[in-house]
């Protein structure tokens, strides 16, 4: 009997980035940083579900188009407005960004809950995860998906766009403490929380809820915590063209390995879902069988260096265009 491929639902932004380049050349392309973590995982053949706000404009049909290209379903709350992102990149491809952004789902947050709620797993991020009125609606979804699906966050600070530090330091916490799987760059970690060393922090969050916690560190690699101890992975060395969505690619294949690993999906389902069931994970952790610290470790940093390796071929490319699965090593966990 084949087994049923797991339901993937991001929820968050889709945008157009408007890029203006070193040399004065200016290129609009769909982005955001959930859209582009979901078209990662279509590419690499999950068929993902994206929730989002889109405009009947034509840019908002740009950014289906090119979605559903990539086998993205997209469940798309109307907006007056398609959002878009001004993208600044550096001689080094570096990129800062202003947004002009439309975020509420309350016409169909019902609606939208009990689509997420027959998800396996459910990743959220970024502004969507911070900017009222659309923020409490995704809050309240990630807290009625609690216990049944596996979840994963990516906080993604945008500072441009915060006007209540306070507070937007206040709804992180939350969604951390409800997430299984949270991945934050260096620099998100260090706008958290100023001054303080970001592994320290990445094991405080475990300690909080998170059964792993990622910290990517830009040329420096990938830290992995869990309970049982950290992982540490070079980044893989490439030719940067720019840094536009490398984040979000690293997110997404962070998640399509932890779908196809018997053991991740094992330690990170906080209540062995159907989709857990399935699987037998609930039964193995309920016996006390799996692996030792070793081999775990050995699982994280394989994780790691699949997603890293990812990340490297979409800074090799212009803009968010992330690999499809023919260009990733197989992960050693693989089924």
């Amino acid at each position: 009997m084949t087994e049923r491929m797991p339901r993937i639902v991001v929820v968050g932004e889709a945008l157009v980035d408007i890029v203006h380049r070193a040399d004065g050349a200016v290129e609009e392309a769909p982005g955001g940083s959930p859209a582009n973590t979901a078209l990662t995982l279509g590419r690499l053949g999950r068929r993902p579900t994206l929730i989002t706000s889109l405009a009947g404009d034509d840019r908002g049909g740009r950014v289906r188009q090119w979605l559903e290209e990539s086998e993205v379903e997209v469940v798309a709350v109307a907006s007056a407005r398609t959002s878009t992102a001004v993208a600044h990149l550096d001689a080094g491809g570096a990129a800062t960004y202003a947004f002009d952004l439309a975020w509420d789902l309350g016409a169909d947050a019902a609606r939208l809950e009990e689509l997420a709620g027959a998800a396996d797993v459910v990743h959220v991020g970024s502004v969507a995860a911070v900017l009222e009125p659309g923020a409490g609606h995704v809050a309240a979804l990630v807290r009625s998906v609690r216990g049944r699906a596996i979840v994963t966050y990516d906080p993604n600070i945008r500072p441009s766009l915060v006007d209540d530090p306070d507070r937007v330091r206040e709804r992180v916490a939350g969604l951390i403490e409800l997430a299984d799987v949270v991945k934050a760059s260096d620099e998100d970690i260090r706008w958290l929380h100023p001054g303080r060393d970001v592994r320290h922090v990445a094991r405080e969050w475990v300690d909080r809820g998170p059964r792993l916690v990622v910290v990517t560190l830009g040329s420096d690699g990938a830290i992995g915590v869990t309970a049982d101890g950290e992982v540490t992975v070079p980044a893989v060395q490439t030719r940067v063209v720019d840094t536009v969505g490398a984040g979000d690619t690293f997110m997404g294949v962070l998640i399509d390995s932890i779908v196809g690993s018997d053991e991740l999906r094992e330690s990170l389902a906080t209540a062995g879902g159907s989709w857990a069931h399935a699987a037998g994970g609930s039964a193995r952790r309920a016996s006390g069988a799996g692996r030792g610290r070793g081999d775990r470790s050995s699982v994280v940093e394989s994780l790691l260096e699949r997603s890293a390796h990812a990340a490297a071929i979409t800074v090799s490319r212009p803009g968010a265009d992330p690999p499809r699965r023919a260009e990733l090593p197989t992960p050693a966990t693989a089924r």
